[in-house]
């Protein structure tokens, strides 16, 4: 017969969430440079004892920024954009990438920007309270569908020279 083991009187539940080397594989970071964020508050997981435990909001985070950071951004832009967050919009990085989230992040490669609204969009690393508005070409172009079309411009200048000729 087989003996079963006993549960030990005090024993703590398993808790969940992600360890510190899965995090660093899913991410594609060193331990040490996960460690090191949790020390400078990047990003700071749960404690249990001496674990790290990443929620499943942290690790997007972290991904996040790891890509960021891939791309050439500095550490310290992309703490300026997580203060933007969490100061003037009450979110978190994870926030934006939610599925009924309204933020978008958007980069050119040298700055980093948020869609707040379907047309104003925020440059966090320059100027945040001045906001630049886009103009959708596509949008333009369904409202003219609408109108009479004219002839081409380089038709109509042929057209205007025969009138000048004379014929």
């Amino acid at each position: 017969m087989f003996k079963t083991k006993k549960s030990k009187v005090g024993q703590a539940e398993p808790v969940e969430g992600f360890s510190s080397k899965e995090v660093a594989a899913l991410a594609g970071i060193s331990l040490r440079q996960l460690q090191w964020w949790d020390e400078r508050n990047v990003v700071s997981p749960r404690h249990v004892g001496h674990k790290r435990l990443y929620s499943p909001q942290d690790v997007l985070e972290i991904s996040v920024i790891a890509e960021l950071r891939r791309k050439g951004f500095s550490l310290q832009k992309i703490r300026r954009v997580l203060r933007y967050l969490q100061r003037e919009m009450g979110r978190r990085l994870s926030d934006v990438f939610s599925r009924d989230s309204d933020l978008h992040l958007l980069t050119d490669g040298k700055s980093i920007y948020l869609e707040d609204r379907q047309e104003r969009i925020i440059d966090i690393l320059k100027n945040a309270r001045q906001p630049m508005f886009l103009v959708c070409v596509t949008d333009q172009a369904r409202r003219l569908r609408g109108l009479p079309k004219k002839a081409p411009r380089s038709e109509a200048a042929v057209a205007a020279r025969r009138v000048r000729a004379g014929g």
